[in-house]
């Protein structure tokens, strides 16, 4: 690339067709294109190699492209095609040489690029210049003839094509004057456009719907060098201005917005190479979507980073900010415009929808700021509501008119604080108000329902758990019928004052049935999961049931069994309650139509299978509990299964069985302790063999005296060594035990005897001393009563300290 003061160049694209986009997008910085907007004009010459076009354009635009060197010979300067500014001409016009059509470097058959070129300078330029010798016109086989056709063809390729100048410029004009020279082109131009084959759309369309064909006629600039630069100057003049209307562009369509053209002329070469049709529309709109975009970024970029936008956003974390919307608006404001002036120049409906999708980028960023800082407002209004609120309420006010009345002072006092943080350009503000006055209301009426209906189900719950279990720990016939009328009486209260306190509430019917129906729905679940946990301690309620009834007697005193007692007769009732329990626990029944035969079938399966196969053995019949269901019952209404219901059975008479042995137990005992006589037989032996000895004792009575002091003497023992008590821990411990005490207390009795007669004699002052001569029977009579009275001492005696003789 070459640079002066003047001008600016670069090669567009290269001989083998290559796009040299960095040198286009350096020339257009350099010379600032991107800010001229649709003010700048593309100018373009096309003719045959070596025919003076680089030269031309050198002396017309003040360029500086590389001209042939005529004494080297004549070969090919210009390849591929070369940009550059025009110095001194306004607006900004930028000139492509084309490399020459017809030369020998590329061949006769070798015509892609010439056409690609050609078509690549009608897409993009204002205004195409013709080189040509002023010798050709009128020749049938002139040189400008094949260029003319190329020019034409590729125009059909491009849809909708521009309304572009072609300028014919006549070269090393002859003394022929121009006025004779140019109704001949014309002819030749006509009849050219008219042998060119044309899409069925344009058969009649005229060739000046398509070009602004001008004529200019310049000397020989060899040898009328000064002529030739007086004739450029001239013809420089009207390039000034070109764009304007009368100018030589004055008429032109589709342009391109400056800052789009680098992009817009690398994708219209891009289709051009991939031999493609050129719709020249619809790249309009491509480029102006992407320049559009481009701009949008770049917009919302500089708005990220702008500094004032950067306080409010920090500013607003902290509290409400005075005047925040009007600073905001203002600063999306400036974002708006600045993108409203460049983008102004391209497609009207691609500017205008990439404008809404920058503005809600730009509302999307601000967004969250613009909600902290609301969140700041609503906060401090719902606090105010919600005192307002609960002092209504509390005050005994009605929640819908509560809830009116004070929606109404917040959304007062809510505008009020979005005055200023309203952004002009969103419509967040009022939706946000409604939102915060719907979410208080609704979060107030939510907590008041919630507090609410928990007071209910908390007394609900309260007024059935304990009845119910009370219930179920009596269990017997009348237990579900009175669970349910507990059940309906309760539901109905409760429901009742749900409905009252709903009253105030200004409920639908739908919603507050819904309620009401949840609070029955509650009632049931608290009767059936007190009934669950009561069920999952049945063998428990099992095992107590039975206790007491087999182990206390109907006024509830501890059962003594003393052998009068039925043991078989209490056990079985025992037992048949406890089986009601079962029965009843075995599912729920909280409904009138829930009738089951439960209780019967486990009566028949438990206890009188028991009774049956003791009298007949040899019957079969089938379990009725071998099921997982009852008939009538729903699983769902199903406590404990038939199986599990003989499970328990079965375990609860293994725990209770050692009971009843117990009382058995006590019961023999009890009967061996009271019976001291012997056997029949015994006292049948007894009588027959100790006749003798019976008659004996009745013909000497004394024998009876000796016998009954014995039998004092034995009894006082007896007594005071407590035989029984010692041979409570076994016979031999007790006999050891009796060895050992048998000597110490028949000396202590005899001591006392000694004691009791002295004490008797000192206290007798007339008492006689014995005389030898007293009759024997008299002496007789008073051992007799010494005995009688020794013996009553002893025996009250035992009586009164068997403590001390142990």
């Amino acid at each position: 690339m070459a640079n002066s003061e003047e001008c600016c160049s670069t090669q567009l694209i290269d001989g083998d067709g290559a796009f040299n986009a960095t040198g286009i997008d350096r020339l257009i910085k350099e010379v600032k294109l991107g800010e001229c907007g649709l003010s700048y004009a593309i100018v373009s010459i096309m003719g045959p190699q070596s025919s003076g076009k680089s030269t031309l354009l050198n002396h017309l635009f003040a360029t500086n492209f590389r001209e042939m060197d005529a004494f080297r010979g004549r070969s090919q300067t210009t390849k591929g095609i070369w940009l550059a500014k025009c110095a001194g001409i306004e607006p900004c016009t930028l000139v492509m040489d084309l490399e020459g059509t017809d030369g020998r470097e590329r061949g006769e058959d070798d015509t892609a690029f010439e056409k690609q070129s050609a078509l690549f300078a009608l897409a993009v330029s204002d205004i195409v210049l013709i080189n040509m010798w002023c010798h050709d016109i009128g020749r049938e086989q002139a040189a400008n003839k094949p260029l003319l056709k190329t020019v034409f063809q590729v125009m059909m390729r491009l849809f909708s094509p521009r309304k572009t100048t072609l300028m014919f410029v006549i070269r090393d004009k002859t003394r022929t004057p121009l006025e004779n020279l140019e109704p001949v082109l014309r002819e030749d131009i006509q009849k050219i456009w008219d042998s060119v084959p044309k899409p069925e759309a344009h058969k009649e369309t005229p060739l000046s719907e398509f070009f602004n064909v001008e004529v200019v006629a310049l000397s020989s600039y060899e040898e009328k060098e000064e002529q030739f630069k007086e004739q450029v100057a001239s013809l420089r003049q009207r390039f000034f201005h070109s764009i304007a209307p009368g100018g030589l562009a004055g008429d032109r369509r589709g342009v391109v917005p400056a800052s789009g053209f680098s992009f817009s002329a690398q994708q219209i070469w891009k289709v051009i190479k991939e031999n493609k049709d050129l719709d020249l529309p619809a790249h309009k709109v491509m480029v102006a979507t992407v320049r559009c975009e481009e701009i949008a970024n770049e917009k919302y970029a500089d708005f990220s980073g702008n500094e004032e936008w950067s306080q409010l956003e920090e500013a607003v974390q902290s509290g409400p900010i005075s005047g925040f919307g009007k600073k905001l608006s203002s600063i999306l404001d400036t974002c708006l415009s600045e993108y409203d002036a460049e983008a102004t120049y391209f497609d009207e409906g691609v500017r205008t929808g990439k404008r809404k999708q920058l503005e809600e980028k730009l509302l999307q960023l601000v967004q969250p700021a613009f909600q902290a800082l609301l969140g700041h407002i609503r906060s401090g209004s719902l606090d105010k509501f919600k005192e307002a609120f609960d002092k209504a309420l509390n005050g005994g006010e009605a929640f819908s008119v509560a809830a009116c009345n004070c929606s109404e002072s917040f959304m007062a006092l809510f505008d009020e604080g979005c005055v200023e943080i309203y952004v002009c350009r969103s419509s967040w503000t009022r939706w946000r108000i409604c939102i915060g006055a719907c979410e208080g209301v609704s979060s107030v009426r939510a907590a008041k329902l919630a507090e609410l209906t928990a007071l209910n189900e908390a007394k609900l719950k309260e007024a059935l758990s304990g009845p119910v279990e009370a219930l179920l720990d009596g269990a017997n016939s009348e237990t579900w019928p009175a669970i349910r009328k507990l059940f309906r009486r309760e539901t109905e209260s409760a429901v009742s004052g749900l409905s009252s306190a709903l009253s105030g509430f200004d409920m639908d019917e739908q919603s507050k049935g819904k309620l009401l129906s949840s609070m029955e729905a509650y009632a049931r679940g608290v009767v059936e999961a007190k009934t669950k946990e009561e069920a999952g301690r049945v063998l428990i309620r099992m095992k107590d049931r039975f206790t007491t009834l087999f182990s206390h007697d109907s006024d509830s005193m501890p059962r003594v069994w003393t052998g009068n007692e039925d043991i078989r007769a209490i056990t079985k009732t025992a037992r048949s309650s406890s089986l009601k329990l079962l029965s009843v626990m075995a599912a729920i029944r909280l409904d009138d139509g829930d009738a089951d035969n439960i209780e019967n079938t486990l009566s028949l399966a438990l206890v009188d299978s028991t009774n049956v196969a003791a009298k007949d053995r040899s019957i079969t019949t089938a379990d009725p509990l071998a099921s997982s269901t009852w008939q009538e019952v729903s699983s769902s209404k199903t406590l404990i299964t038939p199986v599990q219901c003989k499970s328990l059975w079965r375990q609860f008479k293994a725990e209770t069985e050692y009971s009843v042995s117990q009382a058995i137990s006590a019961q023999e005992a009890n009967k061996r302790n009271n019976n001291w006589l012997p056997p029949p037989w015994a006292i049948v032996a007894l009588i027959v063999l100790g006749f003798n000895e019976f008659m004996t004792l009745l013909r000497n009575p004394l024998y009876l005296g000796v016998i009954f002091v014995g039998f004092l003497l034995v009894k006082a023992l007896w007594v005071q060594l407590d035989v029984a008590g010692e041979f409570r821990n076994g016979a031999l411990p007790g006999l050891i035990s009796l060895s050992s005490k048998l000597v110490p207390t028949i000396m202590n009795m005899i001591k006392r005897l000694a004691d009791e007669g002295a004490n008797a004699a000192a206290n007798d002052p007339h008492r006689n001393p014995p005389l030898a001569s007293k009759n024997f029977t008299n002496e007789g009579n008073a051992s007799s009563e010494m005995s009688s009275s020794a013996s009553s001492g002893l025996t009250e005696s035992d009586y009164t300290s068997p403590a001390k003789q142990d």
